[in-house]
């Protein structure tokens, strides 16, 4: 069974004006955050490590815009993307990472562990691979209750190569669990380049071991991202089990913190900017006659709740020293 491949996605395919200048002011406003996050870390506000999605809004957007409430997604570190596209609000998702009382998880999780039940993100995960058992877990809970819900899971191209992602695909498969597996494959494995360390070259394939549909979509092209995994949201709630989608993206940044990819070859980051999602978007919109002033608003609107929910978050305090003994087992 070869995967099936989506280069672009056509006009038909496109949500209506009105939800892709939703998805684009969402889109901007995750490039906007994570522009300040790396400005913050910069300024030794931000604790611990950080990893940040530049020019993968598309995978984000496109893939959590397919659910509905009462779904559920789980994503790597390098989340903060899907977390906001899930709708957790930009200022407790600042003061988390800032480490401050009125964070999503009241400053104890940091970058790495933004959680938001409340919109479905049941969190970002520092473990690599280590969330696809619990997104599998919840897609059984979900079929078991018969609620309907699906759950969606990304997690990046080095994942692929460590036992849970076979063993979540494989009770996936068996069982006709309600789950999305979205590969966000970026190229690397933190520094290494993907051939060095996976023997095919498309991801994708590796669903046929599984019995399950297998696509590689244009992660760039937030319409495309869109149309594919609507169709396996669609899939997986019907009760016909999961799907592998591997979204070719690319980060605009290191792995983390201060890394400054010099592993890349030259010329592939300029190869890629010219790809980016965000004026991807802009461009469709414009051809479907969207009117300019239309989408500067879209930008204007995202980046003036940006700048209002980061004031807000830095003007938050720090948490009591008594909460370190709450939400704790032992």
């Amino acid at each position: 069974m070869s995967p099936k491949t989506v280069s672009h996605a056509t006009e038909q395919d496109a949500p209506s004006d009105e939800r892709l200048l939703t998805m684009l002011q969402r889109m901007i406003e995750i490039r906007g955050f994570e522009d300040e996050i790396q400005r913050l870390f910069t300024q030794n506000l931000v604790r611990g490590s950080t990893h940040l999605c530049n020019g993968q809004e598309a995978c984000a957007v496109g893939a959590c815009f397919a659910l509905r409430e009462g779904d559920s997604m789980l994503c790597t570190y390098r989340g903060h993307g899907a977390v906001l596209a899930m709708g957790a609000p930009l200022e407790g998702t600042f003061a988390e990472i800032l480490g401050r009382a009125t964070g999503l998880c009241r400053g104890k999780g940091g970058s790495m562990h933004l959680t938001d039940v409340g919109v479905g993100a049941y969190g970002s995960f520092a473990i690599v691979g280590a969330h696809l058992p619990i997104a599998t877990g919840l897609a059984f809970a979900a079929k078991h209750e018969g609620s309907g819900a699906v759950s969606l899971c990304f997690f990046g191209d080095g994942s692929t190569n460590i036992g849970a992602f076979h063993e979540s695909l494989n009770l996936a498969a068996i069982w006709k669990l309600p789950i999305v597996f979205v590969c966000e494959n970026n190229l690397y494995g933190e520094y290494s380049p993907l051939p060095s360390t996976t023997p095919v070259h498309q991801l994708a394939e590796r669903a046929a071991s599984y019995a399950m549909p297998g696509v590689t979509v244009d992660g760039n092209d937030v319409v495309a991202v869109h149309a594919t995994v609507s169709e396996a949201v669609a899939r997986a709630r019907a009760g016909e089990g999961p799907t592998l989608i591997e979204a070719m993206t690319y980060r605009h940044r290191g792995h983390s913190r201060t890394d400054p990819a010099r592993y890349r070859p030259e010329g592939e980051l300029e190869e890629w900017l010219q790809r980016d999602p965000i004026p991807r978007l802009e461009a469709l919109l414009a051809e479907r006659g969207v009117a300019p002033e239309s989408i500067a608003r879209a930008r204007g609107d995202a980046e003036q709740a940006v700048a209002d929910a980061l004031a807000a978050a830095l003007a938050a305090p720090a948490p009591e020293l008594a909460l370190i003994q709450e939400d704790v087992y032992a």
